[in-house]
């Protein structure tokens, strides 16, 4: 809930600033219930973030634990470790004897490359930043920047799902579609209930539905389906492939449901995902979807081998 860079502080949840004292968090705090509890007209997702700020902040142990891993540890009420207090890195993978995915490109890979290129730019001015990735910096930069990371982790999140379902599975990672390397498919994956686009976002928030379309604070104009949905079109010409469904994976906090079907959007079946609900999705495949399986799945690979290009 917290953990996203577009995600607002425990303090901000909470309208204060970091420094106050104890005193003043816990009157903060009473407010805040007061103003959000649905009893008295208030949202009742807002209501859920201040207790859990409160959670994060409202005793000298956690609040001290908070402030020392700027909010972004995993563990979110425990001690942040070393690998959290260095911000945000590639999770490494556990080690694991079982067969992976196929896995090419990398994914999150032209994000944060172009992260680690602004937020120098912007941070340091000439001067070396000992740490693009740490926490308070990275709540200070403009929003552009941090949706950028947060898409990278996303992206990466989405991955590893991937990798641990198994060789069955197979995936293809910023897929370059043309010389935008902003026009990108986040992944391509192929497996025995068929061939899928999937793109990886976080908008920082809730989400809603409008028309097939994916809506809310964070998305503003854009249209994240329709992005989707062409950027599929152009490698399966190319590639003389058809896609058997779309998937928008988006972090769990942030859908009400765990997957969200949004019918069949020019011919392609289309579905909003949880993030932790995407193995089940590309197991179960997504509905409407034709299944693929002997020489049919080998000749999909083979001709996606020779057809992507990567950002």
């Amino acid at each position: 809930m917290f953990d996203s860079p577009l995600s607002a502080s425990a303090y901000e949840i909470l309208g204060v600033a970091a420094t106050v004292d104890h005193e003043e968090l816990r009157r903060a705090y009473r407010l805040r219930l007061r103003e959000t509890h649905p009893d008295t007209g208030g949202d009742a997702a807002v209501f859920i973030l201040v207790q859990r700020a409160w959670e994060l902040v409202g005793s000298p142990e956690s609040r001290a634990a908070y402030d020392r891993g700027h909010g972004f540890s995993r563990g979110g009420m425990s001690t942040p470790s070393a690998e959290d207090l260095a911000g945000w890195r590639p999770a490494r993978p556990p080690r694991d004897s079982r067969p992976r995915a196929r896995s090419y490109g990398h994914p999150g890979g032209w994000r944060r490359e172009r992260y680690l290129v602004l937020i120098r730019e912007w941070a340091g001015r000439g001067v070396e930043v000992p740490d693009p990735y740490d926490p308070a910096l990275v709540r200070t930069a403009p929003r552009e920047l941090r949706r950028m990371l947060a898409d990278a982790l996303a992206e990466e999140a989405t991955a590893r799902t991937i990798a641990e379902m198994g060789m069955g599975f197979t995936v293809w990672h910023d897929v370059a579609i043309d010389r935008d390397p902003e026009d990108k498919l986040d992944h391509v994956v192929l497996s025995p209930s068929g061939l899928y686009g999937l793109m990886s976002e976080d908008y920082g928030g809730p989400v809603g539905f409008r028309r097939g379309e994916i809506t809310g604070n964070g998305v503003g104009r854009s249209a994240p389906v329709t992005a989707l949905l062409a950027r599929m079109r152009v490698l399966a010409r190319a590639a003389r492939v058809r896609f058997g469904g779309a998937v928008v994976v988006l972090p769990d906090d942030d859908l009400a449901q765990a997957v969200t079907p949004l019918g069949a959007i020019r011919g392609v079946p289309v579905v909003v995902a949880r993030r932790g609900a995407l193995a089940m999705v590309l197991r179960q495949g997504v509905p409407g979807a034709r299944d693929i399986g002997g020489n049919e799945l080998f000749d999909i690979r083979t001709r996606l081998q020779h057809t992507v290009r990567f950002v």
